[in-house]
């Protein structure tokens, strides 16, 4: 069993596919019209047939609340992986990149937490060398 698809809530799927591909460099893997939203999912370009994140709308009636109180308490909806997370993070900041958190350290990871713009808080893990 693999994880084929997992998804992130976000308030605007236009606004989460800039942030998701332009800033955060993910590729679109999928862009499907369903109506009024898409099944729209990105891929890292390191692994292209990986897991797909889908940009999903936070149209139930408990999404909202569901993610302002994630926020409110600093949780990050998910966690990516970096090489190194100094230069993610100096990347990021130059391109204008919300981060509640800057890069510490956390056991055996290094992590930063931004704020995706589109209702969400995702952190950034580096694994350290053992």
């Amino acid at each position: 069993m693999r994880i084929y698809v997992t998804s992130v809530l976000v308030d605007d799927q236009s606004k989460a596919l800039d942030f998701y591909t332009r800033v955060l460099g993910f590729k679109v893997k999928h862009d499907i019209p369903m109506g009024e939203h898409r099944w729209l999912t990105v891929v890292s370009p390191e692994n292209p047939e990986g897991t797909e994140l889908l940009l999903e709308p936070s149209e139930h009636p408990a999404a909202r609340p569901f993610k302002a109180a994630l926020v409110e308490d600093g949780i990050p909806a998910t966690s990516f992986q970096v090489d190194d997370i100094d230069s993610e993070y100096e990347r990021l900041v130059s391109l204008g990149v919300s981060f509640t958190q800057k890069p510490m350290d956390a056991g055996p990871v290094r992590m930063v937490v931004l704020d995706d713009t589109c209702g969400n808080l995702i952190q950034l893990i580096q694994m350290k060398d053992n």
